[in-house]
């Protein structure tokens, strides 16, 4: 009979109490092998494996479901020298939208756009399997540049003294799926006690992965500053508005990596969780709808210096399809432009669907501290 693995450190910064499904799965996350710490954001919900909204420490196993298959995802913002009076009436919204569809898709850029995108340091980096190249090659060159559906994002917003910031959300993409979704194989294959799936760090699987995975964070940041550069110019191309270089914010939410805390060296996954190392900035979105936050972290041991990556879901995806009507999604987003020729296929990302952004943020009030509040002015998904 195999001896249960000792329970890990948990630590919890909580919005509500937990459901039952997310409780167990958070139980077996803390019995995992080599699992010492575990901390609990307040946007915590139920994902496969690993729940969002959870950091965790290890000294030799890499567990790819804590990190997550969107490798890198992440937030990125910058603001304009402008205020957000320039999207006050319904043609300049509509002229933004239309140009947003043109400039930065949710599938895939079209040929001709994409030639030489990929920077050399992406290219030339060899990934660990023919397969994922061949993946780069393709999907790599087109995606990169591109949104991704779900909770990815463009939004215009405006801080609490009208100044006009941009916000976006977005990751690896098709690639970074397929990164984690060949490691996972490989860690089936070697599976022999039915856990949660693991690599050795320092065995050949292991550094594979942690090699793929280190290119695959690129790759997101690279698509975020290209969806960046994108905005950027289509704001200057339709109302002569610069972007502030300096201002950009830039951070990811989806990785694992070395890190010591206290006395000791640790692989620290995030899955929908912020680095929040003292005074490091980064950036908590809410919803559709309902506020932002650029913040500051406090470097709280027991959270191994992490924060909550956002609002996190209060329902499913299905639940809130089902559950939340055009008319409460219109009523939600009121103030804020948006395409409402996609209403029904954006209700499962309405602010209902998320849990209070404010409650979080109290929740964590010692893990960030807040710099700004933002409102969205402007809410662009792909779908």
């Amino acid at each position: 009979m195999r001896e249960q693995q000792p329970r890990a450190r948990v630590h919890s910064w909580l919005a509500a109490p937990l459901a039952a499904d997310v409780a167990q799965s958070l139980e077996r996350l803390a019995r995992a092998e080599d699992v010492e710490h575990v901390a609990i954001m307040p946007d915590v919900h139920l994902a496969s494996d690993v729940c969002v909204g959870v950091a965790l420490a290890t000294r030799r196993l890499i567990y790819p479901a804590a990190v997550g298959s969107d490798i890198g995802c992440g937030m990125a913002a910058i603001r304009f020298a402008a205020g957000a009076g320039l999207l006050a009436d319904e043609r300049a919204a509509a002229r933004v939208l239309a140009g947003l569809y043109e400039c930065v898709p949710a599938i895939k850029h079209p040929q001709e756009h994409v030639a030489e995108q990929l920077l050399a340091t992406l290219r030339d980096a060899a990934l660990s399997d023919p397969h994922l190249e061949k993946l780069k090659a393709r999907d790599g060159r087109y995606q990169l540049g591109t949104l991704g559906r779900g909770n990815h994002f463009v939004e215009l917003q405006a801080d609490e003294d009208d100044c006009l910031w941009l916000m976006v959300h977005s990751g690896s993409r098709g690639i970074g799926q397929a990164i984690t979704a060949h490691h996972v194989r490989a860690a089936r294959k070697a599976d022999r006690a039915g856990g949660l799936l693991s690599l050795e760090a320092d065995a050949p699987a292991g550094r594979a992965y942690l090699a793929d995975l280190a290119w695959a964070i690129r790759y997101a940041q690279e698509n975020r500053l290209q969806i960046v550069r994108a905005v950027a110019g289509l704001l200057q191309k339709l109302f002569g508005v610069a972007s502030l270089p300096d201002s950009l914010i830039h951070a990811d939410h989806n990785h694992v990596r070395r890190e010591t805390h206290g006395d000791h060296a640790y692989w620290v996954h995030r899955k929908g969780a912020l680095s929040a190392a003292l005074d490091e900035p980064g950036v908590i979105p809410g919803s559709m709808g309902t506020a932002s936050f650029h913040v500051a972290g406090r470097g709280e041991p027991g959270s191994l210096r992490s924060s909550s990556h956002g609002a996190g879901r209060a329902l499913s995806r299905s639940e809130a399809s089902r559950r939340i009507h055009v008319r409460q999604f219109e009523r939600d987003m009121r103030g804020v432009w948006f395409d409402h020729r996609r209403v029904s296929l954006l209700r499962d990302e309405a602010p209902s669907a998320y849990k209070d952004i404010h409650a979080v943020m109290r929740a964590q009030c010692d893990l960030t501290r807040i710099v700004r509040e933002l409102r969205p002015v402007l809410s662009y998904k792909g779908v």
